[in-house]
Formats: C-alpha cells, sequence, structure tokens
C-alpha cells in the first residue's frame, strides 16, 4: 500500500515556509507533531504500531504532499484511490470517509470506476496515471516527499506500546458494525446510572435552575464542579428534549490539559465532544458538521469543548455566530472570562448560562467581576472548603507556616514596587484594572514574583523535605520565571527557582521527581501524573499548571513555594492536596510565609507592615480550617506582636 497525505499546518509553519525554511522540514515536523497528538490515546497508537510493522515488512509506505503556487502554501485535500492486481484495477474518488460522524450524520458519496468497464475504463486509468504522478512528484504545484524516515521513532515507539497494551481492545477481524438505536440521543448529555450525585450537587443544580439556568456555582476546589455542571447540561438536554428541541453545549477552559479531561467526563455522560483548540483545521470541520446537524434537526445536541484562547479567536467565534438554537455555556473557572479581551465576546444569545470558580471574584478587578456576574448571574450555590471537608468531599488537613526573610536586594525592590502601586492608586482612585495589560497588573505580578522568588526559600524548603524524605506523592508549587533581579542590569543569570527545586529535590536528596510546566508536551504530563500515583515519582514540581482543574487526589504534601496573596491561587493550591483518594486521610501544607528582615532602615513602617499583613491574611485563611489551628496560630504569634497586627 502507497499512501500520500497532507499534515495540519499552523499558522507559524506556514509563516516558516514563507521566510524561507525548508519545505520537507517544516512538513515533517507539522505531521509529527499530528502523530504525537493521536498517540496520547491508547488506541490510535497501538494502530501506529500495527502499520509500522507493515513499514518495517515492505508492505507499507507512505509520502507527503502540500501545494506550492509561487508563495501560496495550501493542503492537499483530494480525496482518491486505486486497487491493483496483475490485469485490473478499480479507481474511486469521492468525500466518503469511514469515522462515525461520516458513516451516521453525514451525506457523503464517491464514485467508483473499472478499467473492464467501458463506461469507466478511461476515468480509471486517468485516477491511476495521476497517483502515479503524484507518487513520482510529478504533479504541477504540488511537492510531494518521502515521511517514513521521519517518522520512524514514532512508529517505533508506538509499536512497543501495542506490545505493551496487548490486544484485548482491538476491533474484531469480523467488523465492528455499527448500529443505530430506534430513538437515537446521539448528543444529549445523559446522567450515567452508576454516578452518585451527592444531595449538594442536587441543590446546586436545583438552585441553578430556579434562576431560570443562569448562574454562578462557588464551589471549592475537589468537591465535582464538573459533574455538577455535567448534570444540569443533562437535565436541560432532558427537559428540550421532550419537545424536540436540540441543545448545543459549548464548554470553555483555561487550558488543554483541562479540555482533556473535561472531555473525559463529557464521554461518560453519553457524548463524544468536538475538542477545539491548537489548529483550526483540526476541529473547525467537525464543529461546523454538529452546527449544521442541529439546524438541520438530524441531531438532537452535541458539546463543544475549547480553551480560552481558542473561544476568543475569530474563528470560533465565526462559527459560534452562525448558532441561533438553544445553547448552554459551561464556563469552568469562569473568573479568567471577565477579562477584557474575552468578556466581550461571550454569546449573547446563549439562553442558559453557568458559571463554574472557588473564587469567581476577580482581584483587584471590579469591573472585571461585575462583566462576570452581568453576564451569568449572581452566586446561585456556594460550599467553601470547611462545608467540603464536613461534608466528607475534601479530606482534613495540617498547615505548616515557615517564615523566611527577604535579603537586602529583596527588600529594597520590593519598597520600589510597593510605591510605584500607591502612586497608580492614588491617581486612579482605586479605578486601575489589573488586567496582564494595564501598569497595575504589571507591577502587582511583579511584586507577587518577587515574593515567591525570595532567596532564603530554598534553603527552608531543603529542611522541610528532608523531614519528609521517605514520604511519596508530594507537590511542590514553584514561582513562575526567574528572580525579578536577574532581570536588572548587570545582575548575574539566577536559575529559575524550579530548576533549582529540582536539583535540590532529584539530585542533592536523590529523591525521585519530576516537573509539569505548560512546556511538558500532553503525552509526558500524563505519564508524570500516573508516575505519580503509582508511587515512582516522590515529588513533582509545577508553576502554574497544577493551579486549575487538574486531578491528582494522590497528592499528600504540597509545599507552597510561590506565596502569591491572590487568593485565588492559594485556594487553588491547596483544593488540589485535599482531593479523596484511598487510603489518605490526612493532607499536609507546607507554606513559606516572606517577612522583612528586622532593622532594615529602607523599609517604611506602612509598606512593611502591609506586606506582612498581605501574607498572615492568606495564613489565617489556611490556619482556620486546618487540625492544628492552636499550633499554627501559636508560630505566628510573635510576628503578629511585631507589627501590631494581632487582629488579622
Amino acid at each position: 500500500m502507497r499512501i500520500i497525505a497532507s499534515p495540519y499546518l499552523l499558522p507559524e509553519d506556514v509563516a516558516e515556509i514563507e521566510a524561507g525554511y525548508e519545505l520537507r522540514s517544516v512538513l515533517e515536523k507539522a505531521a509529527i507533531r499530528d502523530l504525537e497528538r493521536a498517540i496520547e490515546d491508547s488506541r490510535a497508537a497501538r494502530g501506529l504500531g500495527k502499520l509500522g510493522n507493515l513499514v518495517a515488512e515492505g508492505r507499507l509506505d507512505f509520502k507527503l504532499a502540500y501545494v506550492t503556487s509561487g508563495n501560496r502554501v495550501g493542503m492537499y485535500h483530494e480525496k482518491i484511490g486505486v486497487f491493483r492486481d496483475d490485469r485490473d484495477l478499480v479507481a474511486f474518488k469521492g468525500s466518503a470517509n469511514e469515522t462515525l460522524s461520516g458513516l451516521i450524520g453525514n451525506f457523503e458519496s464517491i464514485e467508483v470506476f473499472r478499467s473492464w468497464d467501458e463506461r469507466g475504463r478511461e476515468r480509471a486509468l486517468r485516477i491511476s496515471r495521476h497517483f502515479d504522478d503524484l507518487w513520482a512528484d510529478r504533479t504541477t504545484t504540488l511537492r510531494v516527499i518521502p515521511f517514513t524516515d521521519a517518522a520512524k521513532k514514532i512508529v517505533e515507539r508506538s509499536h512497543q506500546m501495542a506490545a505493551e497494551l496487548g490486544d484485548s481492545e482491538l476491533v474484531d477481524y469480523n467488523g465492528a458494525p455499527v448500529t443505530i438505536t430506534s430513538e437515537s440521543k446521539v448528543g444529549i448529555l445523559t446522567i450515567p446510572a452508576e454516578l452518585q450525585v451527592r444531595e449538594y450537587q442536587k441543590q446546586a443544580v436545583g438552585r441553578w435552575f430556579a434562576m431560570s439556568g443562569r448562574g454562578i456555582l462557588r464551589m471549592a476546589t475537589g468537591t465535582g464542579k464538573t459533574l455538577t455542571a455535567l448534570s444540569a447540561g443533562a437535565q436541560v438536554a432532558k427537559m428540550l428534549h421532550k419537545t424536540g428541541e436540540p441543545l448545543l453545549t459549548v464548554v470553555v477552559a483555561p487550558y488543554q490539559h483541562l479540555v482533556d479531561q473535561w472531555a473525559k467526563d463529557i464521554e461518560w455522560f453519553g457524548v463524544s465532544p468536538v475538542r477545539a483548540y491548537e489548529s483550526t483545521a483540526s476541529w473547525f470541520g467537525r464543529a461546523s458538521h454538529l452546527l449544521d446537524s442541529l439546524a438541520l434537526g438530524t441531531s438532537q445536541g452535541g458539546v463543544v469543548i475549547t480553551t480560552n484562547k481558542t473561544f476568543g479567536d475569530t474563528a470560533f467565534q465565526n462559527i459560534l455566530s452562525r448558532y441561533s438554537g438553544r445553547l448552554l455555556l459551561i464556563a469552568d473557572e469562569a473568573h479568567n472570562l471577565g477579562a477584557k479581551h474575552i468578556s466581550s465576546k461571550l454569546p449573547e444569545n446563549a439562553e442558559f448560562r453557568l458559571g463554574l470558580s472557588a473564587t469567581p471574584e476577580r482581584w483587584f478587578d471590579d469591573e472585571g467581576t461585575a462583566a462576570l456576574t452581568d453576564y451569568f448571574g449572581d452566586v446561585v450555590f456556594e460550599m467553601g472548603i470547611g462545608e467540603a471537608i464536613k461534608a466528607g468531599a475534601l479530606c482534613r488537613y495540617t498547615y505548616t507556616p515557615v517564615i523566611v526573610e527577604l535579603d537586602a536586594e529583596e527588600t529594597e525592590l520590593y519598597v520600589e514596587i510597593t510605591e510605584k502601586i500607591a502612586r497608580i492608586f492614588a491617581a486612579q482612585q482605586g479605578s486601575e484594572r489589573a488586567d496582564e495589560d494595564s501598569a497595575l497588573g504589571a507591577l502587582l505580578r511583579k511584586r507577587s514574583n518577587l515574593l515567591g522568588h525570595a532567596r532564603a526559600k530554598l534553603p527552608a524548603l531543603r529542611k522541610e523535605i528532608e523531614k519528609r524524605r521517605g514520604d511519596w506523592h508530594q507537590l511542590l508549587y514553584c514561582a513562575e520565571g526567574r528572580h525579578p533581579l536577574s532581570y536588572e542590569a548587570g545582575a548575574p543569570e539566577e536559575p529559575a527557582q524550579i530548576d533549582q527545586a529540582l536539583d535540590l529535590v532529584g539530585n542533592q536528596l536523590q529523591m525521585p521527581a519530576a516537573r509539569y510546566t505548560a512546556e511538558t508536551k500532553r503525552v509526558e504530563r500524563r505519564q508524570v501524573l500516573e508516575r505519580f500515583a503509582n508511587n515512582k515519582l516522590q515529588v513533582v514540581a509545577s508553576m502554574r499548571c497544577l493551579d486549575e482543574g487538574v486531578d491528582v487526589p494522590a497528592a499528600r504534601t504540597a509545599y507552597l513555594l510561590a506565596s502569591s496573596t491572590n487568593p485565588r491561587q492559594f485556594i487553588q493550591r491547596r483544593g488540589r492536596v485535599l482531593r479523596q483518594s484511598p487510603g489518605k486521610s490526612v493532607a499536609d501544607i507546607v507554606d513559606f510565609i516572606v517577612v522583612p528582615p528586622e532593622d532594615v532602615a529602607e523599609m517604611r513602617d506602612n509598606t512593611e507592615r502591609g506586606m506582612v499583613a498581605r501574607e498572615l491574611a492568606r495564613v489565617t485563611e489556611f490556619a482556620h480550617l486546618a487540625e492544628n489551628e492552636a499550633e499554627t496560630l501559636d508560630i505566628l504569634r510573635p510576628l503578629r506582636i511585631r507589627y501590631g497586627l494581632l487582629d488579622i
């Protein structure tokens, strides 16, 4: 068999080609990226492994094709095929494909021509010659290049994965017939029979319905916001199905790994969602088909799940604007949608609107918070961490604050940043928004980053980890980027905190450890979490990636090196380690509290006191619900007395 195909090119791929990069290397990189993404599904990896056997045996070869004409780069997209024996041939062309939607939902066709039939002989021979020209790279405006060598490593790895997985899930050799029930409910969310919906989740859904399907659920991390939202969606779909009205559900989540996590739960509710992120070409066709099916009444419902970024892009907004039917919008970590650049793009035609967040208020952004409630409605149900612990939805925890001091350089920079923040507030009367692109937002991030990177944290971390050197399931939250002083003119380059922490844990203390960051590929992320859960990694070091939504129920200890005063961050991080898990009854949170050094002249009294007050606000929140609250308050009493903060 010989196959010619075209990979999806991202805008940056096209830019590289237009900038003069070698076409072959760009195409190979794009195709490898497609394969890497595909084999995250074990079934796809198993299939690619089987193809690897055929390639190794010389029974299969494939090439890449792309349109090149002047400065234009396009996809090779025609659908043709040829079957030959020693005497005859059969050729076909058309749009039919063997996906589930192609077999059941689409309207597709192919034309078939046979060399022994006079009516189709010329067309059959013409398609055959066309394919031969393609294979030999003789077709005008097309480049066709070998790809087998470039994919060899992925194919070999897939072959190994296939061998490890075995054939238990392979399709029977007699085929897998597609059946359609007499009353098809394809696309309709349905609560799984085995799901035990908790009483508080039922109450949350009931209150949302009482507000005509609009509102925000303020539920602590780990209390099952996703399943609560999908249960609400299933109830809406059931209600509309009785009247014959289809429902489109759009779920918006901050990151790609959260989209994948949501997709698993949506599939459990009986729907295969369209995952819209990365290359527009990878999802646009499926999403368009779904909307057309809903408009024509050939589908009863469907789910599209996307990232915040893709949701705000023109392609997604254009496709969403085509839909005029019943629409449910679910926003995971809804606080993110209060930002200026995305709040204006929320669809006004969404009849049903559900926001999910443990902390819906936007930090230093009253206008953004108001935009959220104006769109989704008010908070209709609340369940804090204290209630969740009492209800058994989250586990109990102990809290250990570790006090560290800024050094002289850090103190000077802290004072400088704080004075700039104060000047902005004075000039704007507090109206300046803390968006990412605002001056206030930049200064707040810089100050938070300085506290997160305080140099005294690493020695203190070593002491704490040494106490737990034999323990498993430890999370280490590091500050993002580098120490702010590293960017000062003439300053020596300072390694990122996460690199220093991993060197400490992995090299110096010889504990199995790995990183989990935005740069970690999705396949590697899944492997890291699996190894962590299976006692093959003692420590996972992360930055923001583990803040929102990622399930790591096995985690028993969390070290909070990045001491943000943003309540959302520390509430999210606490929630990560409080999730229930077999054999886990109590979690341990170790929090590094940054204070100014004693007797530092550069620091004004108000600045110094304000800094400690912000840190203590977080500590008080953590200590209040901890098993060892009294012990924690005793540790902090001297600090409170020193700064006159006994009331916090």
